[in-house]
């Protein structure tokens, strides 16, 4: 039900306690002290059958007992108890409800069960159960059992665990972090990880977003509301279960490299989230997001007054994979000018133990002006023969006299020691201090992986070649009458023709049933003057090496012969269980400057199909170096696949080897992802050996086991993926008013140039009464955000001119996180109003609300803007004055009712 409610929540006007005892451990007890501790200044009440007083407190004995209707409830009471509980609240029209009891059970006929019915029939939002509760500084609201309330600041931790949640505030506390709110989510029946995103996504007292995640249950749904927070602020993540081993016995090596940490690995970079290691690495990247801004660059220069922390921050940048910064020839001289003999001369600037304030402010200056580094590190060792509050004075006030074209360059500071007046200083300039250079080093690439996470949310693809063109129909019915045939497994021959089907091009496969036909079809290659391999057949032996399946270069039928009676026997020998089909001949392929990829598609229980890359051969799980993605991908996303690898390397030249043609192993992957999109019931797919060299790709060997389709995720689009691919359906063609035809299609994110053309030709007058307000440019963000959709919740269709593929023009549709409601938008290319095209776009967004399963669309428009009112009205629309602002109205459209008569 995404944020309805939720403001009830983090800041209602009145709180219900029920529940709670005299004892000492009484939860109830504990929120109650809480609240009255904290200051909420809102109403209060005790609901408790029992007890007539506690603490001095008067009860009531039923919540309806009360004249007034609490906002928000906080329920201690006992599990049995609690379904009637929350019935009682709901009938009363409570708003929220904080339920701290554990043991409701799960599943149908549970007190779970009970409570969650109740409260969906009356729109009454449930938080936990079995939870911390809910913390919200700035409202003075502490409705939670934790020992501590932290102090007010702008920081929102959601944890999934009661324990973590509790653990972080008493950090907090400690170190003097403020939060904007704290809430742990417990067993989470209805308000989620999702839920939550939109709510602090848009909070202006949150600057950043905390999260301590297990387990994510509506994977789609936290990826639209991850992609979309992660726009708009630093969201930071650790999660639990990096010790997860790969486990044998798995059908496909694609299928072991996907270990569920990796694909939430996946997901966590697909979002734009900042994913960390441990709980305080949490704060540290907060508090380095927090005083710096984003950046570009990964250059990282490193003054110190001491060699060895020096050479050791170096050590900690390479180790995180940094870059170290070099000095340009200039700024060696003019540092030569300013330090004595016996600096270091390079990168780790060394400036000499009895370096003292104004020597600090020299060298400081000549490293920010320096082009060669983006960013500087400052670190001070203390001495007998200087004061690190000098040292720490120097650097602040150079920073405070530095020309503006300099102040986006980033400072990190390592004070080392415990001088209070230097650290009192470092903070008051609000330089990111810390107390070791290891996590100034971990701080400067937290800020590094945070743009580059950004970069990716906003940069435009590039486009598919004109040659990506696959035969989905010849690949469905490949895939349907294996499954009418009852099989899991593609056989070999069906899996080279679904290759074929998406242009993946692989060894031609022939099928021998014994060794004389294995003779048989190896003799015409043979005569050809190729080679022979031979591989074992069968559906219960998924890798081939572990039965010695698997015979190379074989160049006389006597070899054939010889390798085909081995394999057979040697495999029946081994697996007397497995079902032998025979044996697979194919030409022995020689492409000796080739690398061994692994390439395919794995199934996750929780985001669903997954894009694996790697090194391939018989050792790609002991090697384990590999990537993982959700699709959809473009070409870009799977370059950045391929760069997350250590064989990425070795695709480029090197020694006597040419460079691979690494655009065509992209688009294998990009291939590989479509036919995720196409064919559901394609579980796992497995290219390993994948060969690449100069010439392109060939798939040595594949596996694709398959199965019915099932819908692993709520609402509309692909049952399957996390991440909504792009809504081709929607594609159509459209006759205007005029007898022209326009294509209209969704807007894709490589449309920043079509966009731009189009802007040029709407006038200013149009724009600002499209935008509200006069727009004179548009930047790449700008852009980037209105064609980097998650179709999940968004949808732009946009209108082509099929002869000149100029953008007429687009409507854009919002849907909330629940399909409730959606918002509306429009902008039609000023020199064509009159054709239609406003009428037409609008009726395709209304069916496509109605598609969604939207109640109703929503949208303002200026007074002034009279064609749009006009149209509105007369597409069914309701008008009305914005009670807030007299020069809009607010025009709404209740779909199901209205669609069904206008798209009649």
């Amino acid at each position: 039900m995404s944020t309805y409610h939720l403001q009830s929540v983090f800041r209602p006007q009145s709180v219900a306690v029920i529940g709670g005892s005299p004892r000492d451990r009484s939860a109830g007890r504990a929120v109650m002290r809480n609240l009255r501790g904290a200051g909420f200044a809102g109403k209060v009440a005790w609901v408790n059958p029992r007890h007539a007083e506690i603490d001095g407190i008067r009860t009531t004995r039923r919540l309806k007992d009360l004249d007034w209707v609490p906002e928000l409830v906080v329920v201690t009471a006992p599990a049995s108890i609690v379904p009637q509980v929350i019935a009682d609240a709901a009938a009363l029209g409570v708003a929220a409800a904080i339920i701290l009891t554990a043991h409701l059970g799960e599943g149908p006929g549970s007190l779970a069960a009970q409570v969650e019915a109740s409260a969906r029939a009356k729109g009454l939002r449930i938080l936990g159960p079995h939870c911390l509760g809910v913390i919200a500084p700035h409202a003075r609201l502490n409705a939670s059992i934790a020992a501590h309330v932290p102090q007010a600041g702008d920081l929102a931790l959601i944890s999934e665990s009661s324990a973590i949640a509790a653990a972080l505030v008493e950090w907090g506390v400690a170190r003097s972090v403020g939060f904007s709110a704290v809430v742990s989510l417990g067993d989470t029946m209805d308000v989620d990880f999702g839920d939550l995103l939109d709510y602090f996504a848009t909070d202006y007292r949150t600057r950043a977003i905390l999260l301590y995640v297990e387990q994510i249950k509506d994977a789609r749904k936290f990826m639209s509301a991850a992609r979309a927070a992660a726009r708009s602020k630093p969201v930071m993540v650790v999660k639990s279960g990096r010790a997860e081993r790969i486990m044998p016995g798995n059908d496909t090596h694609v299928q072991a490299l996907a270990r569920a940490d990796d694909v939430y690995g996946a997901a966590f970079n697909r979002a734009g989230l900042l994913r960390v290691s441990a709980l305080d690495e949490l704060f540290t990247a907060a508090e380095t997001l927090g005083r710096l801004g984003s950046f570009p660059g990964r250059r990282l220069a490193i003054l110190s007054n001491g060699g060895g922390v020096g050479r050791l921050a170096v050590d900690q940048l390479a180790a995180l994979r940094g870059t170290l910064a070099t000095l340009s020839d200039s700024t060696v001289q003019q540092l030569d000018a300013v330090l004595p003999q016996g600096w270091s001369r390079s990168n780790p600037v060394d400036i000499v133990v009895d370096a003292d304030g104004d020597r600090y402010a020299a060298a400081i200056e000549a490293l920010l002006a320096d082009n060669e580094n983006d960013a500087l590190l400052v670190v001070n060792v203390p001495t007998a023969f200087t004061s690190s509050a000098d040292a720490a004075q120097a650097l602040t006030r150079t920073l405070g006299l530095r020309p503006r074209h300099q102040r986006d360059k980033p400072v990190f500071a390592v004070w080392l020691g415990n001088d209070e007046r230097a650290t009192a200083t470092l903070n008051a300039a609000r330089v990111p201090t810390y107390p070791t250079e290891a996590e100034a080093v971990r701080g400067f690439q937290h800020l590094v992986r945070y743009r580059d996470a950004q970069s990716a949310l906003m940069e435009t693809p590039p486009s598919l070649p004109q040659d990506f063109v696959v035969d989905a129909v010849a690949a469905r019915a490949i895939v349907d009458a294996a499954l009418a045939a009852g099989q899991r497994w593609l056989d070999p021959l069906a899996t080279h023709a679904l290759l074929k089907a998406y242009g993946i091009p692989s060894a031609p496969v022939l099928h021998a049933r014994d060794a004389h036909e294995a003779m048989d079809l190896a003799q015409p290659l043979l005569e050809q003057g190729a080679s022979v391999a031979l591989k074992i057949l069968s559906p219960d032996i998924p890798h081939k090496s572990d039965v010695d399946g698997v015979r190379l270069n074989l160049s006389t039928l006597a070899a054939v012969q010889a390798a085909a009676t081995s394999i057979l026997a040697r495999a029946r020998e081994l697996r007397p269980d497995a079902r032998i089909d025979g044996l697979l001949v194919q030409p022995t392929i020689v492409r000796p400057k080739s690398r061994e990829l692994i390439a395919g598609i794995a199934d996750d229980a929780t985001f669903g199909p997954v894009i694996v890359f790697g090194r391939g051969g018989t050792a790609v799980e002991v090697i384990n170096d590999k990537a993982l993605a959700l699709p959809p991908l473009d070409l870009r996303l799977a370059h950045e696949l391929i760069g997350r690898t250590r064989v990425s390397r070795i695709l480029k030249p090197y020694s006597d080897f040419p460079a691979a043609d690494e655009r065509a192993v992209a688009l294998v992957l990009v291939k590989l992802a479509q036919l995720a999109a196409d064919i559901p019931e394609v579980r796992t797919l497995d290219i390993n050996p994948l060969l690449a060299d100069r010439e392109g790709i060939l798939a040595l060997d594949a596996r694709v086991a398959i199965a019915p389709s099932r819908i692993l995720h709520k609402g509309r689009g692909h049952p399957r993926f996390a991440v909504f691919p792009y809504p081709k359906e929607w594609e159509r063609t459209l006759q205007l008013s005029d007898g022209s035809h326009a294509f209209v299609r969704p807007v894709r994110p490589e449309d920043d140039a079509l966009f731009r053309a189009f802007f040029a030709r709407v006038s200013d007058e149009d724009l600002r009464l499209r935008f509200f307000q006069s727009v004179k440019h548009f930047s790449h963000e700008f852009i980037a955000r209105l064609t980097q959709l998650d179709y999940a919740r968004s949808i732009a269709l946009v209108a082509i001119d099929p002869r000149s593929g100029d953008m007429l023009g687009a409507v854009r549709l919002h849907a909330d996180a629940d399909y409730h409601r959606g918002e509306y938008g429009i902008l039609i290319r000023s020199d064509l109003k009159g054709h239609g095209i406003g009428w037409r776009l609008m009726t395709i967004m209304i069916e496509y609300a109605k598609w969604l399963g939207l109640d109703l669309v929503e949208g303002q428009v200026l007074r002034e803007n009279s064609t749009m009112i006009a149209m509105c009205q007369s597409l069914g629309f309701r008008t009305r004055l914005d009670p807030d602002d007299s020069t809009v109205m607010m025009v709404s459209l209740p779909v199901q009712q209205v669609a069904a008569q206008l798209l009649e």
